[in-house]
């Protein structure tokens, strides 16, 4: 599950990514609000924490325009003010829960687990897109037509589970290192290439229609053959 991170305080945020990173979530850190509306609307998060008071924009006008703009990435806001008033306006903005500082290790990782629960609940465990099932629990690949499945490495997987759920949609290579590598991993363009490849072997061993299609100059595109 990959997670953002917004915090401005460099000594808070440095305590929370090690205890994200602990917990086994992939986490990528920005320190303001415009940085953090952009990552937002890349698409690749399963749950935002937004810091209220941010340069740039605050949390709350971050979370608003995200939710303008169709974002549904759950969000968690953290603020150091308890008033009613302000809990009010970040959940109008959009926010999804709400921690006031300072708070327990506990009370935060059970929030998101919570939240990654809630955005859980609507997506199958098994995906489908033509003659395709993608099971994520075992990271198994199935054609319907022809009984063929695969098991795919976890690259692979993410690769494919982000398709699926983004069908329709052309993925730039930017979106997909992103969301495969992460913001602050050093993960060059050419790594997207290399496990597309690998990933397209997949979809010939199985005997599907589907295909993943370079989109000259914007990506790949997840599609039926005959479409």
């Amino acid at each position: 599950m990959r997670i953002l991170l917004a915090e401005d305080e460099k000594r808070m945020a440095a305590a929370l990514v090690a205890l994200l990173k602990q917990e086994k979530y992939d986490v990528d850190h920005v320190e303001d609000g415009a940085s953090a509306l952009t990552a937002l609307e890349s698409g690749v998060y399963d749950i935002a924490v937004l810091d209220v008071m941010m340069p740039e924009m605050n949390g709350f006008e971050a979370a608003r325009r995200a939710r303008s703009g169709g974002v549904k990435t759950p969000i968690l806001m953290l603020t150091a003010k308890s008033q009613l008033e302000d809990k009010v306006t970040g959940l109008d903005s959009g926010a999804d829960d709400y921690l006031t500082k300072p708070f327990q290790t506990k009370e935060l990782l059970a929030r998101l687990r919570a939240l990654g629960r809630r955005s859980a609940s609507f997506q199958d465990t098994n995906l489908h897109f033509g003659d395709l099932t993608l099971e994520t629990s075992k990271a198994m690949l199935t054609c319907e037509q022809t009984g063929q499945n695969v098991r795919l490495s976890e690259k692979e997987l993410r690769i494919l589970e982000y398709m699926f759920s983004n069908r329709g949609q052309i993925m730039t290579r930017e979106q997909l290192a992103v969301k495969i590598w992460g913001f602050d991993n050093e993960a060059e363009y050419n790594n997207v290439e290399v496990y597309m490849s690998f990933t397209r072997k997949k979809l010939v061993f199985v005997g599907s229609n589907v295909e993943i299609k370079a989109v000259r100059g914007l990506g790949y595109e997840l599609r039926e053959k005959d479409v």
